[in-house]
């Protein structure tokens, strides 16, 4: 049972490393707490079946950043063991339901094609039909003559007759230019009230310490929206709660160097970040960067927004 000890100790030791609570590997994994905690004491009667106990051993390994293979490999022996009968049994039975039952569900499958083109068929004669209906609607009666023609139409603009009628059709035509020109300057006018106002810088306050000691409050003022951008520059958990400790971060888990966790919480006036290892991730609350008041690896950001 010495090495049962030795793979809870070497779990719990890696989780403390990552500065990770139980609560915190119990949001990573969706594992239970309490089978957490029976992985690291060597408990296994607790778990739900032996299949469990190496599934969930590879879930925290994985989790607090250990090869998850090697360490069941190494500690196989004193692991519970899945039975194989049940493989077995699941083998030689699944054939048999895979039989393929050769009743009307079949014969339907053949008459598939014909009724297919059946339906065809009947669309286009709906479709020729209500042509035919549409034409004959019209009636026989209906001609283009109704409609009258562009040589008709200029046939009654009066013809341009002299050099001086030219003249003042042209100096006409050059004012009518003139006064589009004016009216279309005009149009593009900015009015006062469309004028933009000066934007009024945000501000952060400095940060409040809570009573947990593992959470800092912020008040966020002058600012429009709550839009938080998290830039990670090595592994930490991140997650986003809102005032009754609701998840509003829908990826909720560990994030790698180079990833970045956007997220808009302006519908919130209250925001709590929580930051496995803060000195591997950076906030930003509008594009600002926020100065952390506590220089501890896991902390708790809160800001607390002040809509205009």
């Amino acid at each position: 049972m010495l090495l049962v000890a030795e793979l809870g100790t070497r779990l719990k030791e890696a989780r403390l490393s990552k500065g990770y609570s139980l609560d915190d590997l119990q949001e990573i994994t969706k594992i239970q707490k309490r089978y957490l905690i029976g992985i690291e004491e060597g408990n296994y009667s607790i778990m739900p079946g032996s299949f469990y106990v190496r599934a969930f051993i590879k879930q925290y390994a994985d989790a607090v950043g250990l090869n998850a293979e090697e360490l069941l490999e190494t500690y196989k022996s004193e692991l519970p063991g899945t039975p194989n009968n049940q493989v077995s049994q699941s083998m030689t039975t699944s054939p048999s339901r895979r039989k393929v039952s050769k009743g009307p569900s079949n014969k339907m499958m053949e008459a598939m094609p014909k009724i297919i083109v059946g339906l065809f068929i009947i669309v286009i004669i709906v479709v020729i039909w209500v042509l035919m209906q549409s034409r004959n609607s019209a009636g026989p009666n209906a001609t283009d003559d109704s409609v009258p023609s562009e040589i008709e139409y200029d046939t009654k603009v009066k013809p341009i007759d002299t050099e001086k009628d030219k003249e003042k059709e042209h100096k006409k035509a050059q004012t009518n230019d003139k006064q589009e020109s004016t009216d279309s300057k005009d149009s593009t006018k900015e009015t006062p009230d469309e004028k933009q106002t000066e934007e009024v810088k945000q501000s952060i306050s400095a940060g409040t310490i809570e009573a947990d000691g593992a959470t800092t409050s912020y008040t966020l003022k002058d600012a429009n929206t709550l839009k938080i951008r998290i830039e990670v520059s090595g592994p930490t958990f991140i997650g986003i709660r809102n005032q009754q400790q609701q998840e509003l971060l829908t990826d909720t888990r560990v994030y790698n160097a180079g990833e970045v966790v956007e997220f808009d919480a302006t519908s919130q006036n209250y925001a709590r970040i929580r930051l496995g290892n803060s000195t591997q991730a950076k906030v930003y609350i509008n594009d600002e960067p926020l100065t952390y008041t506590q220089q501890i690896v896991t902390q708790n950001i809160v800001i607390n927004f002040n809509k205009e």
